[in-house]
């Protein structure tokens, strides 16, 4: 008897500590969405600001007494995603990149090629590979089918709970504009798919996402090394062909019908080598030493190389052998990355953070088995 009421009333204490969390968590996220309603000088961000807060701070109330946190959550992920979604999008409103996506679609409809050919002002550039076109291609805004592919492809990673989509630095970018999240979902999707011996669905995966955009092909040199080391050398050099011939089939004929608008769109102008600037500009260290330091942008282009170069190393000495391993030395790569970059901004650390997601997400143990079969994933 004695026991029995221990265990429920350190169930009642646990329960009561994990409300008093997710109170001031919601609470903060309030405080924050607040902020940068009241100092964000775009408007799409303003507008998300101020209807995310209200939507936080009714989630910071309902965990009061409650008795479950999932009405919480949910009202979290109404207020913080749904709503200024559905506003922004009858609006009309959204970041530049949504209009660069849709622009790169009718371009490739009418011209065969996502890019403009002497690209001006910044809106004219558009930084990404050619698959991102393909959002701007299929009907009505591209934030739908961009949204949709992150949350389906976390899903088919096994990160289906929807509350983590609420976190500002996801719930801002689905709204206005969330460009880099089917590339950080796809390759959540990879990785797991590399983990569990799928390798052709894992090259195909990756693939997809390296034909998106460039911050994905870190993902191909991890999640191989991943292969190699619980499945084989032959799994690997599948998986590697399959992601290989997908990317290169998606970007190499774009880029061989025009090197020099691929080059000044997808290279220079993210790179910070044009004379118009990307308007990514957060105080990062890359951004700051391109900005203050004389030679900084060479400096920090430098660092760029030295920690990718970093990542390689440790593949080749360290290889990661479960997902999450994985997914954690992408997470960390990725942070140096984006912190490294002449021209970044905030947004960018949502590779770090869904991958950093799937490194601490709690996966099935199981025994140890074969490289023919699926292996556990922690």
């Amino acid at each position: 008897m004695r026991k029995r009421l221990g265990e429920r009333f350190e169930g009642y204490v646990g329960a009561y500590a994990y409300e008093e969390y997710e109170r001031y968590l919601w609470a903060g996220c309030a405080l924050v969405a607040l902020g940068l309603a009241l100092v964000s000088d775009l408007g799409p961000h303003r507008v998300w600001g101020g209807v995310a807060a209200a939507g936080y701070a009714i989630a910071a109330l309902m965990t009061w007494g409650a008795r479950s946190t999932r009405p919480a959550r949910a009202a979290a992920v109404t207020g913080a995603v749904v709503v200024p979604l559905v506003a922004l999008v009858a609006a009309g409103l959204g970041q530049l990149e949504v209009a660069v996506v849709e622009r790169s679609g009718q371009l490739l409809r009418t011209t065969g090629s996502p890019y403009l050919a002497d690209p001006v002002a910044i809106a004219d550039h558009n930084p990404y590979l050619p698959g991102m076109a393909l959002f701007g291609l299929l009907p009505g805004d591209p934030r739908w089918w961009m949204g949709g592919a992150f949350v389906g492809a976390l899903a088919a990673a096994g990160l289906h709970r929807a509350w983590p989509l609420a976190c500002p630095l996801i719930a801002l970018p689905l709204a206005v504009g969330g460009i880099d999240l089917p590339v950080a979902g796809l390759m959540c999707l990879g990785v797991v798919l590399a983990g569990r011996g799928r390798t052709a669905r894992a090259g195909l995966v990756l693939g997809v996402a390296a034909a998106l955009k460039w911050t994905a092909w870190p993902a191909l040199a991890v999640a191989m090394a991943l292969i190699a080391v619980r499945h084989g050398g032959r799994p690997a050099l599948r998986y590697a062909a399959v992601a290989v011939t997908t990317a290169t089939a998606a970007v190499l004929p774009f880029a061989l019908a025009d090197p020099t608008g691929f080059y000044e769109n997808v290279i220079a102008f993210p790179l910070g080598l044009t004379e118009v600037t990307s308007p990514a500009a957060s105080p990062l260290p890359g951004h700051l030493l391109a900005t203050h330091v004389p030679g900084g942008k060479v400096i920090a282009l430098a660092l760029l190389v030295v920690s990718a170069l970093l990542l390689a190393v440790s593949l080749a000495v360290r290889p990661p052998e479960t997902v999450r391993a994985a997914a954690a030395r992408l997470a960390l790569g990725l942070g140096l990355a984006m912190s490294l970059m002449p021209a970044s901004r905030f947004g960018y650390l949502v590779y770090p953070l869904v991958l950093g997601a799937l490194a601490a997400a709690r996966m099935p143990r199981r025994s140890p088995v074969s490289t023919t079969s699926e292996k556990a994933l922690v």
